[in-house]
């Protein structure tokens, strides 16, 4: 016993020594780790002339830009240092070193021209330098169609340049090579959409949204293509439900109000367009359309002072906007003059009331009897017995509420009118003008003509 005792002593030291020893190899090795990941990403394996090895991150970056320091055009350095920050989604340093690779790939059989190609491309995409997008990836799908990455960025690049046929095939091809990929929902969704084909569009974005629900952008162009498909109350929800979105918040009270608008429901209207305008950092455009389609509105409710301020508040910021500076003279003058605005905006038994008014002005000294009375769709007609103590006459009287100009046709109608309930006279009174042709046809024919002038005058005279 006392003989083996030293021997169990040596065998324990030699264990704990073997344990020491293996503690510090991994501390080692764990230290090596680190320093190779220190750059947050594990060190890579870069090509040599003779070997494959692994570097540092710095280390490349300084071998390589020591190498392009000396020859611009090295191949090794290009391809190790772009792929380096192609990896790391450093794209924009990326971009010109395989720009370099692609142009020396026409003299340099050892370039892989579909790498190169493809690298180019999405950089360029992930810049948003489209049409280099495009240049690239079309060389890449000549080499190999199949590609996802190509079709995916080269519809991405189509759908930016408003090519949007070759970014719907584009999407397309990518869907069949990779069904999995969800981003394409939105995109092919999208280039449909800005195509002008709505109801396509939707399965696409309604795949979107339900794999995304919190993304406004694709809420924002569903709702815009169930509008455009005749899907107005759905998509007067969804735009409602967007109002107060800081990004899609304008367009969306823009939208809605449009739609509230076309429903005769003005006073909705009027407030989705206000809501529009208080928030901030609107796009110039959609804030115009909005202050023009608050002032219709406003107008249409008979508001025309509030419309008018609208109105001005446009041709401030743009003179030449759609027809504002006609609007503004147009409703100027009808917001001085009440029985104008009721002649050109009122509804139909104001506007009847009014042109009896108008009738019996004309025929102050006289009696007048109405016999008839028809509101048609462009004009409103009375047949009246003027008589006083001269002469008795059957006179028809039509009212155009245009304020555009009237032509012959109308006047040929009234004239074959005269002749079968037996007038004896026509009156024409428009808000607008007669045509040449229209006053030719009136010469010898006993037809007299009212135009804006004229009428303004006898409007004056009857109280308001």
């Amino acid at each position: 016993m006392e003989n083996l005792f030293p021997l169990l002593i040596a065998v324990v030291v030699v264990l704990l020594l073997i344990v020491f020893l293996s503690l510090i190899s991994g501390s080692k090795k764990t230290q090596t780790r680190k320093v190779a990941a220190k750059d947050g990403k594990p060190a890579k394996k870069f090509e040599g002339n003779e070997k494959k090895y692994i570097k540092n991150r710095n280390q490349v970056i300084r071998d390589c830009s020591k190498k392009l320091g000396q020859n611009p055009h090295d191949v090794w350095a290009l391809k190790n240092l772009g792929n380096l920050y192609y990896d790391e989604g450093i794209f924009d340093k990326a971009y010109p070193l395989f720009q370099t690779l692609s142009k020396l790939a026409a003299v340099n059989k050892d370039i892989d021209v579909l790498d190169t190609s493809l690298k180019t491309g999405i950089c360029a995409a992930k810049l948003s330098k489209w049409e280099d997008t495009v240049r690239s990836l079309s060389v890449a799908y000549k080499f190999n169609p199949k590609e996802y990455d190509t079709n995916f960025y080269l519809g991405q690049a189509c759908l930016e340049l408003k090519e949007y046929e070759k970014a719907v095939m584009c999407f397309k091809r990518a869907a069949v090579l990779n069904p999995e990929a969800t981003a394409l929902y939105f995109y092919l969704g999208k280039s449909l959409y800005k195509g002008n084909l709505f109801h396509e569009s939707l399965p696409y974005l309604k795949k979107s949204l339900d794999l995304n629900p919190d993304n406004k952008e694709t809420l924002f162009l569903f709702a815009n293509a169930m509008s455009e498909d005749g899907q107005g109350e759905k998509a007067l929800k969804v735009f409602t439900h967007l109002r107060p979105d800081p990004v899609f918040g304008a367009r969306s009270c823009l939208a809605a109000g449009m739609l509230h608008a076309r429903s005769n429901k003005h006073e909705e209207a009027i407030q989705d367009f206000e809501i529009g305008l208080r928030h901030q950092n609107v796009p110039l455009d959609t804030k115009l359309e909005i202050q023009y389609r608050l002032a219709t509105s406003l107008i249409a409710l008979n508001q025309l002072s509030k419309g008018l301020t609208e109105l001005k508040s446009i041709n401030l910021t743009n003179p030449n906007y759609k027809d504002v500076g006609v609007l503004i003279n147009r409703y100027q003058e009808l917001s001085q003059n009440t029985n104008l605005q009721v002649y050109l905006t009122s509804g139909s038994s104001d506007f009847v009331a009014l042109c009896r008014k108008i009738v019996l002005c004309m025929n102050k000294d006289s009696n007048v009897k109405f016999q008839n009375i028809s509101v048609e769709a462009a004009f409103t007609e009375i047949v009246a017995t003027v008589e006083n103590a001269k002469w008795e006459e059957v006179e028809i009287f039509r009212f155009f509420r245009t304020t555009g100009v009237t032509g012959e046709l109308y006047l040929r109608d009234l004239h074959g009118q005269i002749h079968d309930v037996k007038a004896d006279k026509g009156i024409c009174v428009t808000a607008g003008q007669f045509s040449e042709e229209a006053h030719k046809f009136t010469e010898g024919r006993l037809i007299d003509l009212v135009e804006k002038p004229e009428l303004t005058k006898f409007l004056k005279q009857i109280p308001s």
